[in-house]
């Protein structure tokens, strides 16, 4: 089989299981964080599982650009820049800004989330600097699209670094526990941070116009909608007096 041939059937196998995993997602809340069961098996620490989990996205996307002759274009650099801005951090800063203690997470979630970074920043990478590459270059930044799925990136991008910075600052030091989050989108959703996920990589599925960054945009919803509706459960069972007018996850709407 042809790299083509398979990139082809893996790109299709993605939108699949994006599709079986969405409705699957209302009735199985994976079990880290908030959520954490001891009924998974085999553990790892949060902070070792994060890096873990999310690594993949950050080298297998320079990879795909390093060993497709590393374009330096303005849409290339543009495309390499906005992916890693975000998942460097996710990978290898934000886990040990996160005060995890003591909290553990199962070795299959770890695992089965780094087959997703992994084949995730294969099929985008393999795209932007490889099969589809023909279709940007310098005049891709005179696109509409280019600009405004930048733009809509980084408002994403903006939205998701508030909400995780008040959580990180939601404790005193040496505090433990829970606390209902407030300020910035807190005011009118449960999960601002899972809102900003999923507007950071629509707007690059727009400013890449391609179908793997459709793909990426639709399993960031599929898996962060049912988890805000089970975070938002969360709180409202556990704090009485949650805000009742928060939504789960889009202000005024779901």
């Amino acid at each position: 089989m042809t790299e083509p041939a398979f990139y082809r059937l893996l790109l299709w196998g993605f939108l699949l299981v994006a599709a079986l995993t969405f409705p699957a997602l209302f009735f199985i809340t994976a079990p880290y964080g908030r959520h954490e069961a001891k009924s998974w098996g085999p553990t790892i620490g949060n902070r070792l599982g994060w890096l873990v989990m999310e690594s993949p996205s950050v080298l297998a996307f320079f990879a795909c650009w390093y060993l497709g002759g590393r374009p330096t274009d303005p849409a290339s650099l543009a495309f390499l820049f906005l992916w890693q801005l975000h998942y460097v951090h996710r990978a290898w800063i934000f886990p040990f800004r996160i005060k995890s203690g003591p909290k553990r997470m199962p070795i299959a979630i770890a695992a089965s989330a780094f087959t997703f970074t992994l084949i995730n920043g294969y099929l985008n990478g393999r795209w932007l600097f490889g099969f589809g590459a023909d279709r940007y270059g310098a005049a891709w930044l005179e696109e509409p699209r280019f600009w405004i799925g930048a733009a809509v990136f980084l408002v994403g991008f903006a939205i998701n670094q508030h909400a995780d910075w008040v959580l990180l600052h939601l404790r005193k030091p040496g505090e433990t526990g829970y606390k209902i989050p407030r300020g910035g989108l807190y005011r009118w959703v449960t999960c601002p941070n899972y809102f900003g996920e999923i507007v950071e990589w629509t707007g690059f599925a727009i400013c890449t116009w391609s179908l793997p960054g459709l793909a990426f945009a639709l399993w960031t919803i599929a898996n962060l909608l049912p988890r805000a509706r089970s975070h938002h459960r969360w709180y409202r069972e556990k704090f009485p007096e949650y805000p009742p007018e928060r939504r789960a996850l889009v202000p005024g709407l779901f």
